[in-house]
């Protein structure tokens, strides 16, 4: 049975193996069939695809043929066309270039006409030239026979009078264009200084090279004479100021060239007479103490002196500089405030001008620093204030400044110009200074002396305490319009040969005289 069930099995397998193989089989040979019938319909329309394409491309190739014949025909048609303008536009150039040639014969034959008549008149002119040249040379026979001239005498007296004429042209308008520039100049300085000089309204009081110590009583003298005069030896010997005690009731004169000893013994010795202990030791002492006082002044006083100016960054050493201006006087002005003043002057006219005001300020402060030194180191306060501005590391600006107030440089900053006529108006104000009648006689004297050097001049007169000079020039030798000239050179010369405070004016006098005598 069971045997039977696998035979049953073993058949049904090899039914199907069988039957797959026969259905395989057939369906290969459908498939072939099917392929071969795919393959020649293929055939049939590639065949078919190529007949219509070379119609397709036949009819293209004709009508391609077609359209360049056409296109030829049409460019050979253009062609012609603009063949036939370009000719006929020649035929128009060459017509234009025939009538131009003949315009020129023509114009040729009027040249030549006008070259013969012009050729004519240039031999003509040429006659009645060399005719004019004759002419000329007998009417300068005829003039100089009538004149006297030769023709170079007359050259040399035409040229003399227009040289007199140019004279007379340019001192007039040197006179018209100095006196405009003098009064527009003056209307701006004048009202930049008086704006300035109200601003800074200062008392001037001249010092003196004396000090007088009040004593509480005559017996005082004998005590400060001492035993056979050896306190006051002492005081001198240590101060170096010589004490003058004489019929002065209750007063003792200090004398000495020096401030700074001058106030060291004048202090010293107030102390003295307060302490009333008058003797050599103590002398010594004292005098120490007022030298350590004064030392603290000089310092405190610079110190204030740039406070008041507004100016910081000044090096200490030129603070004790500023400081030691408070004991010099120049012509008796104190030159710590002549320096104070300078230094505010500068700074307002700086400000007036639109500048800055701080290097005005600061170089009128320090302009007379080397004054400080100017005893104990040789040369002038000029160089000295230069040497010693630039040892501190001072300003350029400064520094030039300095050196240019009294001209010995020229300035070349507005800073400069400004310490300059800061200066001048500090020393020129009333009361401001005095000066010795020997140093005052001198410098009118040589005012003099410059003005009586210029040729032509016959006498002159310094007038208004130096302010002006009086010049009297000789009518024969010195014109109307040379004074111009010769009023400018002196003041030229007075300038550059002599100091003086303010301005000096030049006054020229020209006074022609006829003198007869009736008998």
């Amino acid at each position: 049975m069971h045997v039977d069930l696998n035979v049953c099995i073993l058949i049904a397998v090899v039914c199907a193996v069988v039957a797959g193989v026969i259905c395989f089989f057939l369906g290969s040979q459908h498939r072939k069939k099917t392929a071969e019938y795919t393959i020649g319909s293929a055939e049939q329309e590639a065949k078919r695809i190529v007949s219509d394409a070379i119609k397709s491309a036949e009819a293209k190739k004709k009508e391609a043929i077609l359209e360049g014949k056409d296109e030829i025909h049409r460019q050979r048609t253009e062609s012609e066309r603009e063949l036939n303008e370009r000719r006929k536009e020649v035929q128009r150039q060459e017509r234009r270039i025939q009538q131009k040639e003949e315009t020129l014969d023509k114009k040729m034959e009027g040249l030549e006409v006008k070259e013969e008549a012009l050729n004519a008149k240039h031999k003509q002119a040429e006659e009645r030239l060399a005719e004019a040249e004759t002419l000329k040379k007998s009417q300068f026979d005829v003039l100089e026979r009538i004149s006297g001239f030769t023709l170079e005498q007359a050259k040399d007296y035409l040229l003399n009078n227009l040289d007199n004429e140019l004279t007379h042209e340019k001192a007039v308008k040197l006179m018209e264009f100095e006196q405009q520039t003098r009064e527009e100049a003056e209307k701006s300085a004048r009202e930049i200084i008086s704006t300035a000089i109200q601003r800074c309204a200062a008392d001037h009081v001249a010092e003196a090279t004396i000090s007088v110590v009040p004593l509480p009583n005559d017996e005082m003298k004998g005590r400060i004479i001492g035993r056979e005069g050896r306190n006051i030896r002492a005081i001198e010997t240590m101060t170096g100021v010589d004490l003058i005690i004489d019929d002065t009731p209750e007063a003792i004169t200090l004398s000495c060239f020096e401030p700074v000893r001058r106030e060291v013994a004048r202090i010293a010795l107030e102390h003295l007479i307060a302490d009333g202990r008058i003797h050599p030791a103590r002398i010594e002492e004292t005098i120490e103490k007022a030298r350590r006082e004064v030392d603290t002044t000089i310092k405190q006083e610079g110190e204030r002196a740039v406070l008041e100016a507004g100016i910081n960054g000044i090096h200490p050493e030129l603070v004790k500089l500023l400081g030691r201006l408070r004991y010099r006087t120049s012509y008796g002005q104190n030159v710590l405030n002549h320096s104070l003043e300078v230094s505010y002057l500068a700074g307002m006219m700086a400000s007036e001008l639109g500048i800055d005001p701080a290097i005005a300020r600061r170089a009128g402060l320090l302009h007379d620093i080397g004054k400080a030194l100017d005893h104990e180191i040789e040369g002038s306060h000029v160089d000295i204030g230069v040497e010693v501005a630039r040892k501190f590391k001072e300003n350029e600006a400064v520094i030039h400044a300095i050196q240019a107030h009294h001209g010995d440089v020229e300035a070349k900053s507005i800073a400069a110009c400004l310490v300059q006529a800061a200066d001048a108006i500090s020393a020129a104000r009333p009361g401001a200074r005095r000066e010795n009648v020997e140093n005052y006689v001198k410098r009118l004297e040589k005012l003099e002396e410059v003005a009586s050097s210029f040729d032509g001049v016959e006498r002159s007169f310094a007038i208004q305490a130096g302010r002006e000079i009086r010049i009297m020039v000789k009518p024969e030798a010195v014109s109307d319009d040379d004074m111009t000239l010769l009023a400018r050179q002196i003041c030229k010369k007075i300038e550059s040969d002599l100091e003086y405070p303010g301005q000096i004016k030049v006054n020229i006098i020209r006074e022609s005289r006829a003198i007869e005598y009736a008998k």
